[in-house]
């Protein structure tokens, strides 16, 4: 099977598809809001990025969540628990972290299994 790269550029791809399966990471485009705000940022760009690649949320297999603060977890759960289909929680972790960029208060790795 042949790997696509949604995307790529000198550092990272978009996204990286696989046998069946793609990978990608995705943080908030306005750093303004709360985590409320860039919570759901991420989770409408990580639909965008699964549809692009046939897939959707409900297909999620694992994700990695970095956060900034500890107490914003309780919000983050509120929103992510809102934005799945019930039933397809996948496997996840959640690492308290130094982002790359102050502003961000949340990040996330994604892997989904894509449509064949």
């Amino acid at each position: 099977m042949d790997i696509q790269r949604v995307n790529p550029c000198a550092n990272w791809s978009d996204a990286t598809v696989f046998n069946n399966m793609v990978h990608f990471v995705e943080i908030a485009a306005d750093v303004e809001g709360d985590m409320l705000s860039q919570a759901e940022q991420v989770f409408a760009q990580a639909e965008a990025t699964l549809a692009s690649v046939g897939s959707d949320k409900s297909r999620l297999l694992s994700v990695t969540i970095y956060v900034t603060d500890f107490a914003n977890v309780a919000v983050f759960n509120q929103a992510w628990q809102a934005w799945l289909p019930e039933g397809c929680a996948p496997s996840r972790a959640c690492l308290k972290v130094e982002l790359a960029d102050p502003s961000y208060l949340v990040e996330i790795a994604f892997v989904a299994a894509v449509k064949a």
